[in-house]
């Protein structure tokens, strides 16, 4: 049974192998230190945060997110540890709420690896407090204990590691919070949060244990021409368990553009204190049930086995839902081998601390019976692992055929039988990622649109192992062919007339690539080169959000000039910085911060390394960007574990010409709507 805690109330542990979930209505850090029986924390070796987030028997997430899972193993924290206490902390600098008293109240359980929960703790009445040690857990004589805390901290992550007797806790915070804006740069932006209307909660295959979780407060109407990411904050995710494919369900990202979203509570507003995981709302009708399976064996998958109200929508929601599955999937395997390591270290520590078993065959007993242990662990992890793999790749097999075009890769056929669409879709397929345990197993990687953040296409040869192999100018013009591709499947999707490209090519050294989009003239104007070309570029984008964002806080949408384009705008910049005098790097710089909230987004393509000369000052610039490669490279990051994802970029069939055709139909469409 739950024990539903309240403030400096404990709990006695059945178990010494737990998992903490934190589930808050906004991304928040979340980090633990370990006290002695004084509960003094012995140094920065004894702190788990998102730049150092392994310690013997505790792990951490890498970076700040809505939900939080760490892992704890009581019996393998060091010699002396007698107390795990849980930190959360608002990112600085992230843009978002800076105190816990402005968004709902974070909840907090302790459950055991399959899931059960063996306690719960709401931390309510915080106000002004940006950090907060939400539990710990404690040792009492032979017995484990959890505590719920909910001390607030005013003065942030700083103050609560002077607390904790950190010293030089200001560095640290700094370091902890570094980390963690590195950590929002190379991350996948995660799907908006569940709906007013209640969870949309996918269907695992083989699953019996659907818990449902309440909505979030309604939202606030829109405000017209408003940013579009105000519509879909930070996602919210359903716990998952151990293996999380077959136990545990999603909860699903919002409806389509224009359609019902949640939203935060705006600064000042009401708070929803009510417990988070209570149900309010029933969720909408399911999509039709998997056939059903055989005794033993897992449900057959099916496309577009996600709640939703379009089949569009259930797939975007599959899709997420299958990339959540795998990357818990294989943290649940990697935590599992790391365990088995730990365990037979201290197996041998303790066999081998006994002089008797140094001589003699003692010790060679002792070391293999602890390598088969560790082998045994390692080896179930590893079926666990796989039997999730199959599940998920067979879901895969039936899913790819069914999607369609703006979430399929150029080579699917539904690209051939295209029409440009009468409205937007939900997203779109940048990519595909897979993590090392198999390659094989390829997740689409969807961006909502309208975009949220721009993209910089890196043509640098640093970037990675295989850029590093290849000739510079091949890689630069690949990285202006991804960026061209890329272009025309946002071209593709929307209606008519709705979205414009600008391309700039100081130099004019794009010509080859830039070429599809120049010839099908669905380019708002010639690509502009030389400093002439590029000032008024950005002379013009500048103007329409300077235009925009006064209309919108006037709320005079009306007063807009009536030859002011108001639809999507997507400028690509090919090989930057060159040819950019400070007038225009500084109008880069406000595109990149503003541009996103008005329907102005950057397509850069660049070498970050020939960018250092500007020094330092174009590092926001750099991280309001979704960096992704011409070539397979590891560098993004999921919103729910942090692994390091290998990010296979969209490629064109050879001897393909799905981009032409694509093109022409835009055209076609443009010129039949009279744009």
């Amino acid at each position: 049974m739950t024990a539903e805690l309240v403030r400096g109330q404990n709990h006695t542990l059945p178990q010494t192998r737990l998992e903490i979930r934190v589930s808050a209505g906004t991304p928040v850090v979340a980090g633990a230190t370990l006290g002695d029986e004084r509960g003094t924390v012995r140094g920065i070796e004894w702190i788990a945060h998102p730049g150092s987030p392994q310690l013997p028997g505790l792990e951490v997430s890498q970076q700040a997110a809505a939900d939080h899972r760490l892992a704890v193993d009581l019996e393998a924290l060091p010699a002396g540890a007698h107390r795990v206490t849980v930190l959360l902390a608002l990112p600085v600098g992230a843009g978002g709420p800076v105190r816990f008293g402005a968004v709902p109240a974070p909840f907090v359980a302790v459950t055991g690896l399959d899931g059960t929960e063996i306690a719960t703790f709401t931390l309510t009445d915080l106000d002004a407090e940006s950090a907060v040690s939400a539990l710990e857990l404690y040792r009492r004589q032979d017995a484990w204990k959890v505590r719920a805390v909910g001390q607030g901290y005013a003065g942030g992550l700083a103050e609560m590691l002077a607390d904790q007797g950190v010293t030089d806790p200001a560095a640290l915070a700094g370091s902890i919070q570094e980390a963690v804006t590195r950590g929002l740069a190379r991350s996948v932006a995660p799907p908006p949060p569940r709906t007013p209307e209640g969870d949309r909660v996918r269907h695992a295959t083989g699953s019996a244990d659907h818990r449902p979780t309440a909505p979030p407060p309604a939202p606030e109407p829109p405000e017209p021409l408003a940013d579009p990411a105000t519509t879909g904050p930070a996602h919210t995710t359903q716990p998952h368990t151990a293996q999380p494919h077959t136990t545990q369900p999603h909860t699903a990202p919002g409806p389509a553009a224009g359609g019902p979203s949640a939203a935060g509570p705006s600064a000042g507003g009401p708070i929803n204190y009510a417990h988070p995981r209570r149900q309010h709302a029933a969720p909408p009708s399911p999509p039709p049930a998997a056939p059903p399976a055989q005794p033993g064996q897992p449900a057959q998958p099916v496309a577009g086995d996600a709640t939703g109200w379009s089949m569009d929508e259930r797939l975007y929601n599959q899709i997420w839902g299958m990339f959540e599955d795998l990357a818990r999937a294989v943290a649940a395997y990697r935590s599992a081998v790391d365990f088995a390591e730990s365990r037979m270290d201290q197996e041998l520590d303790r066999a081998l601390s006994d002089p008797r078993n140094r001589i003699g065959g003692a010790g060679d007993r002792a070391r293999e019976a602890a390598r088969a242990k560790r082998d045994e662990l390692a080896s179930r992890a590893r079926e666990a692992l796989d039997r999730d793999l199959a599940q998920l790749a067979a879901e895969a097999a039936v899913v790819e055929p069914a999607l369609p075009a703006a979430y399929a890769g150029w080579g699917n056929p539904v690209w051939h039988a295209h029409r440009i669409p009468m409205e937007i879709p939900m997203a779109l397929r940048i990519g595909d990622l897979h993590l090392p345990e198999r390659t094989d197993l390829r997740i689409p990687l969807l961006v909502r649109l309208p975009l949220e953040r721009g993209m910089w296409v890196d043509s640098g040869r640093t970037a990675s192992e295989a850029a590093a192999l290849m000739d510079t100018d091949r890689l630069r013009r690949l990285a202006m062919e991804t960026a061209v591709a890329h272009a025309a499947r946002l071209l593709a999707v929307y209606p008519p007339g709705e979205f414009a490209v600008h391309v700039i090519d100081p130099a004019g050294s794009a010509a080859g690539p830039l070429a599809p989009l120049v010839d099908s003239g669905v380019l708002a104007g010639p690509p502009a080169a030389g400093p002439g070309g590029v000032a008024s570029v950005l002379a013009h984008l500048t103007r329409r959000v300077d235009l925009v964002q006064m209309a919108v806080r006037a709320r005079a949408a009306d007063s807009l000039p009536p030859d002011l384009d108001t639809g999507e705008q997507l400028l690509v910049v090919n090989d930057f910085p060159h040819g950019f005098d400070d007038r225009a790097v500084t109008q880069l710089r406000y595109l990149a911060d503003e541009g996103p909230a008005v329907g102005v987004h950057l397509l850069m393509v660049a070498d970050r390394e020939e960018a250092s000369a500007y020094g330092p000052v174009l590092d926001p610039l750099w991280r309001s960007l979704l960096r992704i490669t011409p070539v397979a490279d590891s560098h993004l990051a999921d919103p729910w574990v942090g692994h390091a994802w290998t990010y296979e970029p969209l490629t064109i069939p050879p001897g393909s010409r799905v981009l032409e055709q694509v093109l022409s139909a835009v055209a076609a469409a443009r010129r039949a709507a009279g744009r």
